[in-house]
Parts: C-alpha cells; structure tokens; sequence
C-alpha cells in the first residue's frame, strides 16, 4: 500500500520550512498561537507574499488591524501587499448595515453568523489558496460563549475542507487558559513565544505542537523578527548531518607544540585551551588558524570578548600572520555581541560557515563569552555538545578558549566543567621562577592517541613570536605556580 504524501506550501520563511518538513501541507487549517508582538502577524503576511510570489490568489481578513496598520508593518519590512487581497473589520460593518452599530438590540449569535457570512462571501469571491484570519479573539468576542465559538471554528474547518485552500487562524491567547478543543480542530499547531531577558534583546521561540500525518522537527526553535521578515534558526541535531572524512592530524606549524601533542590535533575533534587571563591560549588558536590557512585550508574565528582592532594587533606582534589571510578571505572573522544573541543563532551562524564555505577550523574565543551570552539558557551545554557533534561529524576540529579565574596554584578555579566535551585539553599556567614570571603548557588528555606527558615552558615576544621551550624536567611542582628545582629537592 502506498503512502499519499501530502503537497506541501512554502511558508515564505526557509528555516520554518525546514523545521516544517518543506512547509504547510496544502488544503488545511493550522493554529498559529502566541502572545501580541511576538511575529504572527508577520508570519501571515510572509505566507501570503509567498502565495503571491508563485501566482497564488491570497486573502489576508483582518479582524484586529486596519489595513493602513498592515501597510506600516509591511513597509517596516520593505515589503510591497499590494497584490495580497485585504478584508478588515470596518468593511464587514459596511456590509451588515446601520443597524450592526447598536449591538445592544442584536443578539451575539446573529451578529457572529452575519460576520462569518459576510466573511465567507469574501471567500468565495476572490477563491484564495491562501487564507489568513487575525485575529481568533474577535471571533471570540463576538460569539460571547465558548461552545459557540467552538462551534464556529469547527464550521469554518468543514467549510474549507474541499476548497483546496489553506488557512492560518491566528490567535493571541486571550482566553484565560489554553483552549485545547481548538487545538484538537487545527490540522496543526505552531506556537511562538517571547522570552524577556534580564538584559539584552527578549528571547524569541516557536514550537510545532502538532501536525497530523506528517513528520517535523520537534522541540523549541529560536527565532528573530528581522527587517525583511522572520528568521528561523532550526533546532541543531548533529545525528542528521555525518559526512564521511579522512581522519588525519592537524598540525600547527611550531614543530614543539606538534611534539607535545603527538602529532597535533585530530580532524573533527573538539579542544579546550585551558587557563588564566593572558597566558596565550588565544594566541595559540590563532597559530593553528594561521598554520591551516598556510597550507591552504579555511579557518573561522568567533570572538566573544576582544575586538578585531586588538586581535590583528596582537598577532603582528607576535609574528604572526593574521592579518594577511584575513585580507585574504582564508580566515574569517566574526565579533559576536553577547547581548544579542541566542544559542541557537551562534549554532545557525556555525553551520552557515561550515555549508556555504569549506572551513577546515572553528575557534570559539572564548568559552567564557558563550555561556556568559545565554546565562538563562537552562540546556546552554547540551547545545553546545550538540555544535560540537556536528563539527566533528563534518570533519571540523574545534578550538574552544576558556579562561580560568585565578593566576597561580590551588587559586585557580574554572567556571564550569567542559572538559568532558573536548577531546584534547591543553592546559596553560604561569610559574614564577628566579624572580619572574613564565608561561608553561601541557596535555592534560588527548583522546586521540598517545602525547606526551611533560610540561614545557611557552615562550612569547614580539622577536621571536611563539616559542615553545624542552621538558622542564629539572623542575619539580610547576603546576602550583612555584616550582622548585630537581637538585634542591633532592638536597
């Protein structure tokens, strides 16, 4: 027996659509539910203008905005309706006469059935494909009691059942509590949400609760309402992209550090350079973004903290070449704004990086930035694990810079334990010895294959640039910040 797969109509809005399965499957009605200025509107509109863009006839029936308030949302999206078909409230009162003003006289059934007639004459003149009704709370109102709203509804759903047309109700939650024999109505559900922020822009979401027979992308989706229309950001799932690659190391063009490493880092693996404030973590991402695009290779830098003016500053005085593969196009820089951004956009922006432009190596500078960006968001780690994943399933090695609190000895704390998400930790510490300070690193676990179990000292000046020292085996206890030498131990 074989299975009908429904056709499905565009939303206009690819993310959504993707989140959707293709989109709207054609000939249903679907609840569009959430607070007021959270984006139905806009998502109406951008429906409709894709009916409009494929030839489709299209009626927008406005029950709650005047059609001069519609234009201002329009044009606030440089958008042209002029081809969307436009019925309002006021024109309905035109239609049923003088005497629908003195509502007193006239009972709510027979004003809710001549607006529903009036409505659907609309209909049956201009045979839309596509159908919007904003809002649901009119209709409540004027049907003053539940059961006959209901009723209403239902009769609306049997009535376009062999138009072949599909209909978006959408509904800004009025009722006191959610109205869950509508929702058993709808052919489907999509639900958007606005999510204050204790600082920063509000949060928003949109979650498909349903749609019958057909398979979508479950759980919350971020989103932003942008000039030009919506912007859905799906839900990452790493399981859904495995790409098959040569497994290799990933060298970083300082023949010691490459040593320590046992080779380098591996293809597709995550790394966590581990350490206090300014004890060249960053400085080492970058070697390995400057090394790939030496051989080549693309790299992408998200900075969190410090600006593009001081990174390109700092890498000239340490001899490296940063700026020239910036210039280039082989590295890609992107300034991330904490305030502004939700994990599933970072995650969104990730992955337009990785499908529209072969990228060999992500830096993420830093860890710190990320989660201080979404301090609210409860599953912050289970998203990034997520990244993560994917990265390493396109073959992308990651290089995630976290900075501990502290400077030397037991002092030093980190914020939160990401260390089980990496595969390679590389840990970075300063030690005082003979009066001055230094730099030292070490692998603290690798599990790729076997490195190298010393500590060695990190060397970093503007005429040399990168220099990583031998073992610093004459020293015992580097590691607490005071280290003290093998001979004078053992006397």
């Amino acid at each position: 027996m074989s299975v009908v797969v429904p056709e499905k109509l565009s939303t206009g809005i690819i993310g959504l659509d993707d989140v959707l399965g293709g989109g709207f499957p054609k000939g249903r009605l679907y609840l569009i539910q959430g607070n007021p200025g959270v984006g139905k509107t806009t998502l109406g509109l951008q429906f409709l203008l894709e009916g409009v863009r494929k030839g489709e006839r299209t009626l927008y029936i406005s029950l709650s905005e005047t059609k001069d308030e519609l234009e201002a949302v329009a044009q606030s999206h440089d958008w042209s309706i002029g081809k969307i078909e436009m019925f309002e409230l006021s024109a309905i009162e035109e239609l049923l006469g003088p005497e629908s003003v003195q509502t007193v006289y006239r009972s709510a059934e027979v004003e809710l059935n001549e607006t529903t007639q009036k409505l659907l004459a609309k209909v049956a003149e201009i045979k839309p494909a596509r159908v919007v009704f904003d809002s649901l709370s009119e209709l409540r109102l004027l049907a003053k009691d539940s059961l006959r709203y209901r009723r209403q509804i239902l009769a609306l759903k049997q009535y376009f059942a062999d138009k072949d047309c599909t209909v978006l109700l959408l509904d800004d939650k009025s009722s006191e509590q959610t109205d869950v024999h509508l929702q058993s109505i709808a052919h489907g559900v999509l639900t958007m949400e606005q999510v204050p922020s204790v600082y920063g822009v509000d949060r928003r979401r949109l979650r498909v609760q349903k749609i019958r027979g057909v398979r979508f992308r479950s759980g919350y989706h971020d989103f932003n309402l942008e000039t030009g229309g919506i912007v859905v950001f799906p839900r990452l799932i790493a399981a859904e992209h495995r790409d098959p690659f040569e497994p290799g190391s990933v060298t970083s063009h300082v023949p010691e550090l490459d040593e320590l490493l046992g080779g380098g880092l591996d293809k597709g693996a995550s790394n966590l350079f581990l350490g206090p404030a300014g004890s060249g973590k960053s400085t080492m991402a970058i070697q390995f973004a400057v090394a790939a695009a030496q051989r080549g290779q693309n790299a992408a830098l998200y900075l969190f903290e410090e600006s593009l003016r001081t990174l390109l500053l700092r890498a000239d005085g340490l001899k490296q070449d940063l700026r020239k593969y910036v210039d280039e196009g082989k590295i890609s820089v992107r300034l991330i704004d904490p305030a502004e951004l939700t994990a599933g956009e970072f995650s969104h922006i990730v992955r337009n990086e990785i499908e529209h432009r072969p990228t060999q190596i992500i830096v993420i500078d830093s860890l710190n930035g990320y989660l201080n960006a979404m301090p609210e968001e409860r599953m912050l780690i289970l998203q990034l694990h997520e990244l993560l994943s994917y990265l390493g399933q396109k073959g992308v090695t990651t290089i995630l810079v976290m900075a501990q609190h502290g400077l030397m000895g037991s002092a030093i704390q980190t914020p939160i334990d990401v260390s089980y998400l990496a595969d390679t930790v590389l840990l970075f510490r300063y030690y005082e010895l003979h009066g001055e300070i230094k730099l030292a690193m070490s692998v603290a676990k690798r599990r790729g294959g076997a490195h190298e179990r010393t500590i060695r000292e990190l060397h970093l000046s503007s005429e040399k640039g990168i220099t990583v020292g031998q073992p610093l085996t004459h020293l015992r206890g580097v590691l607490t910040g005071v280290p003290i030498p093998i001979e004078t131990a053992i006397t």
